[in-house]
């Protein structure tokens, strides 16, 4: 397919670029995610799918043949002035995918999950989804007020572990009624220490707000509640290391 070339501002789609890429939550509406750089193309890739489109700056499009794309995936080339109009970043990328957005899934009941209670910064959510993919859990479940899964600052924060993970957002506390799986939740001042417990495997972890923790709700229905031992003394850990000592800890139980 020989690419199109687009050079003015205006067209439409360089506005539709311009959306997913500064718009956090323009992908729910368009149905469409921009995946901006060489090593979120390539983490799609990895995973045996296919982009919808590629976009390339102009002098960028040497790449596209080391990409093994397939003949039907659209190509556009920019002018290299607009990949920069486009991007959110202060260095631009000189290349970027636009990818379906995933369909979602029914909630698998068995499977270990993790749950995103109103968690708010995208760099915490992204960098707790490349945890969860890293330590073997396969569900991600965010509910209601948690940050854009699939925003471009949770993209790039999660490092390509979207695409190993089953997401679904928008949740409500009464969906998590189905998981048939153990609850965790961390606690900065009751419950054993973690790394004395014996953890149930397959789990789901119960991640909360970043300033106000698990909702009491949640608290109230977790199987068992977990201190991380601070022996420095600092009254808590950020929301993405403690994810990680916490998922790190169920991991190293069926390592």
């Amino acid at each position: 397919m020989n690419p199109e070339i687009i050079s003015s501002r205006d067209n439409a789609w360089v506005k539709k670029l311009r959306a997913l890429a500064q718009d956090g939550a323009a992908y729910r509406k368009l149905g469409q995610v921009w995946l901006e750089g060489d090593h979120l193309c390539r983490a799609l890739l990895a995973r045996g799918l296919q982009p919808q489109a590629v976009v390339l700056a102009q002098s960028a499009q040497v790449q596209v043949a080391q990409w093994g794309l397939d003949p039907s995936v659209r190509r556009v080339v920019l002018a290299d002035g607009l990949m920069a109009q486009i991007s959110s970043l202060e260095s631009p990328a000189a290349m970027g995918f636009v990818h379906a957005l995933p369909a979602a899934t029914p909630l698998e009941p068995q499977l270990p999950s993790v749950v995103l209670d109103r968690l708010q910064d995208p760099g915490n959510v992204g960098s707790i989804l490349r945890s969860a993919a890293a330590m073997g859990f396969k569900q991600v479940l965010a509910l209601k007020g948690t940050a854009a899964l699939w925003s471009p600052k949770v993209l790039r924060a999660g490092m390509g572990a979207h695409f190993a993970l089953q997401l679904r957002e928008g949740l409500s506390e009464a969906d998590l009624e189905a998981l048939r799986v153990p609850l965790l939740a961390t606690s900065p001042h009751r419950g054993e220490f973690l790394h004395r417990a014996e953890l149930p495997w397959p789990c789901a972890w119960l991640l909360g707000h970043e300033g106000q923790g698990v909702s009491d709700a949640l608290l109230a229905r977790a199987a068992m509640t977990l201190r991380i031992v601070q022996p420095g003394g600092e009254e808590s850990l950020n929301a993405a290391a403690a994810a990680a000592v916490c998922l790190h800890a169920s991991a190293a139980r069926i390592a």
